[in-house]
């Protein structure tokens, strides 16, 4: 067993907002064989290649330092400077040296505040400080050779492949990093990072990369194969102060870890992390978990978001913990997660042991994890456990280890401190063999959402799903689960209609036969069932906003086994005969859409039977506007300037709303794509004054709804081009804002 700590780590997504480094067209060269170096593989090369980047630097401008095929034994630390580009031609390879003469470790009076590795820089075979613009390219290979440390290194000794700290604007494209020690590469304080086509094998040392205190980070088709951590994203203090994180992305990779985690924040978590993109990542291989999120040291970490994610043999899928270890030297208090999504992950092939996939928050509302939502997450796991009680494992909250937790009572999901927690959009848990506990238990939390969550029953399972002093939670959609509920209170609130719905059975709409509701499956409160004659009908009056090309698309049910046809008309002129072809059954719904123009305003629509068995049942018309798709954005997964997320005023969207602080300044800001010309606000607000905001720097009132469950829309005209833009809604009175549900953007 290994006896030094090992480090957690996680990787993070956002907007970028950086340099990419480029290599000018008139760059010099600095041939390393010009300034004496062999790359005979036995000589050691160290002295002429700092002679090439030292005559590179001093040059001017950017400069490239070129490796030729061949292979450069590097028995001493290379410095690196700014604005040298280090070009690795194909058979190119630098070589870590048994001659133990590294630089040694500078003094560092934070050492007691993350793992030596991480508090030390100049013991590696590549090490630079406050440079800029710098680059590593080409298809070569930096090989520790296997003489790098895994441990605290001795006198001499290197234990990291390339070692930068305080720098700006880093691009590591093609290259391969190969035996790194401790790490392949750890990069702090170091902003505007690209890195595309990277290779790192460090199977058999430990991490990967680091990214430590970094923002404006974008990582594309990389390959990591570590032993301990793969790609982590964390902020210690190793530099003596708290750095802000975030706008970073990581895209088309690749990751794996023996021991450890794949992709990971954390262990050490001294400054806030906002803005992280992951999509497209493939996991194979972790002992701990494949998607760790962890703040111990007092991190607010927020706006994260996973989507195409697959993982096989990973024994713990999901985790994110809140933890007090609190190590960082300005005496951080507790942190949180908040604003996390998981979109289309999928993870299976583990074959024993699993760590149930966990959220543990901390005590108090502030420390809770909040406002996460998983969208068509599948797992698949283990299983095999026995029957045991449903009370609060064991922690420990000083460790970020997911084994600091004991053995969970639930075999896919365990929820502790959390509130608003969605599952929704297809989302399984399944395991290869029997177990006996529930599939999810949730226990000391809010608004818990469970909604068509699909599980597998254990044969002598006492329960699916245990909530434990969760107020409200609610399970839909979801079969026919067996809940245990402990001082926990179900209620899975109103359902909010799609904008621009038209219920058949609701006035104004005219049902010439029938408003029936013996057949499930229907929107609302029931469907028409018209004459069965030509020409029975069900007609609406419906509102278009500005007159222009629509689309109705129409809800019915036909369990008969032929077409019934009808007529579609729009004020008064027949339009279309879409056929309202079967659906199998009558509890069986499906839709058709006719493509119209309508008049702005007032617009009476008609669908009529033209055959003597009349139309099918017709339960509602949408009423939607052609061209461009409104995007949504709710208003809580924002950045927020002095407010809560709140979700005690019921008919919300999403997990919940904004309540703004009632100061003058208060604001959300929404990342938006464009281009955009308008977006609709969803507010409201329960006083009887108006609550004005800028939206933009555009005044906009927010009149009085009635009621703080009435909720209305303002649209506000914007021009915005295409590319990345905030909306920023500042409330502009004492007063504050209204409570901000969200924004849909056209």
């Amino acid at each position: 067993m290994r006896t030094y700590r090992r480090v957690f780590v996680m990787a993070v997504v956002g907007l970028l907002a950086g340099l990419t480094l480029e290599t000018p067209a008139h760059a010099a060269t600095f041939n390393v064989r010009d300034y004496g170096a062999t790359g005979n593989g036995s000589t050691n090369d160290t002295p002429a290649i700092q002679r090439a980047i030292d005559a590179a630097a001093a040059a001017g401008g950017t400069n490239i330092v070129q490796f030729p095929s061949g292979t450069y034994r590097s028995a001493n630390s290379i410095h690196m400077r700014s604005n040298i580009v280090v070009q690795l031609d194909a058979g190119s390879t630098i070589l870590g040296s048994p001659n133990d003469d590294y630089d040694p470790p500078e003094p560092n009076p934070n050492d007691e505040y993350q793992d030596y590795g991480h508090s030390h820089f100049h013991n590696a075979m590549i090490w630079g400080n406050n440079l800029t613009n710098i680059a590593f390219q080409g298809s070569g290979v930096i090989d520790g050779g296997g003489h790098l440390i895994t441990g605290n290194p001795a006198s001499g000794e290197a234990d990291k492949i390339i070692s930068l700290t305080r720098c700006n604007g880093l691009r590591v494209d093609g290259i391969t990093l190969r035996r790194g020690g401790h790490f392949a590469m750890i990069t702090n304080a170091c902003n505007n990072i690209t890195s595309n086509n990277l290779f790192i094998d460090t199977e058999t040392d430990r991490d990967g990369w680091n990214v430590i205190n970094a923002t404006n980070v974008t990582i594309t088709n990389a390959r990591i194969e570590a032993d301990d951590d793969a790609l982590a994203f964390k902020s210690d203090w190793a530099l003596g102060q708290r750095f802000t994180n975030g706008n970073v992305r990581v895209y088309d990779t690749y990751l794996s870890a023996v021991c450890c985690n794949a992709l990971m924040f954390g262990s050490e978590t001294c400054g806030n992390f906002t803005g992280y993109d992951f999509q497209r990542i493939t996991i194979n291989g972790s002992n701990k978990s494949g998607l760790g999120l962890v703040s111990m040291d007092g991190t607010i970490i927020s706006d994260v978001h996973y989507k195409d994610i697959t993982m096989t043999n990973v024994r713990g899928a999901i985790y994110q913990k809140v933890g007090t270890r609190r190590r960082c030297g300005d005496n951080p208090g507790i942190g949180r997660i908040e604003n996390i999504t998981y979109e289309n992950i999928t993870s299976s092939g583990q074959s024993s042991s699993n760590f149930t996939a966990t959220l543990w928050g901390e005590n108090g509302t502030n420390n809770r994890i909040r406002n996460v939502t998983f969208t068509n997450v599948d797992l698949t796991v283990p299983g095999g456990n026995g029957c045991m009680g449903t009370g609060v494992p064991s922690n420990d909250p000083n460790n970020y280890n997911p084994v600091s937790i004991g053995t969970r009572p639930a075999y896919g999901w365990y929820i502790h401190n959390a509130h608003d927690i969605k599952f929704q959009g297809g989302s399984s848990v399944q395991f290869n063999s029997n177990d006996c506990r529930p599939a999810v238990v949730a226990n000391a939390g809010s608004t818990v959402t469970f909604d068509g969550f699909a599980f597998e029953r254990g044969t002598s399972s006492p329960a699916d799903f245990v909530f434990q002093s969760i107020n409200p939670y609610c399970v839909q959609n979801s079969g026919t689960p067996r809940i245990t509920s402990t001082s926990s209170t179900s209620s899975c609130g109103p359902v909010e209609p799609p904008p621009g719905r038209f219920e058949a059975e609701t006035s104004p709409a005219v049902c010439d036969g029938t408003i029936d509701s013996n057949h499930a499956g229907f929107s609302d409160t029931g469907f028409c069932n018209a004459v069965n004659a030509v020409g029975g009908s069900a007609t609406w009056t419906v509102n278009a906003a500005a007159a222009g090309p629509h689309t109705l698309k129409f809800g019915y049910a036909n369990g008969t086994t032929s077409d019934r046809p009808a007529s579609v008309s729009v004020n008064g002129t027949v339009v279309a005969t879409p056929s309202f072809a079967p659906t199998g059954a009558w509890a069986s719904w499906n839709t058709a859409s006719v493509p119209v123009t309508l008049s702005a305003g007032a617009n009476t629509i008609r669908v009529a039977g033209t055959l003597a068995v009349g139309p099918a049942n017709l339960d509602y018309v949408d009423v939607l506007v052609s061209g461009p798709v409104p995007v949504e954005y709710q208003a809580e997964s924002c950045v927020i300037s002095q407010g809560v997320v709140e979700s005690n005023h019921a008919g919300f969207t999403g997990t919940g709303f904004v309540n703004g602080d009632n100061v003058v300044g208060s604001y959300v800001e929404c990342s938006v794509t464009g281009p955009v010309t308008s977006v609709a606000i969803r507010y409201a607000n329960g006083t009887t004054a108006n609550r004005p905001m800028s939206v933009n720097g555009v005044a906009v009132d927010f009149p009085g709804t009635g009621a703080w469950t009435a909720w209305n829309t303002v649209t506000v005209p914007l021009s915005l081009p295409a590319g990345t833009h905030l909306i920023r809604l500042t409330s502009t009175t004492a007063n504050g804002g209204p409570n901000l549900d969200r924004l849909s953007v056209t």
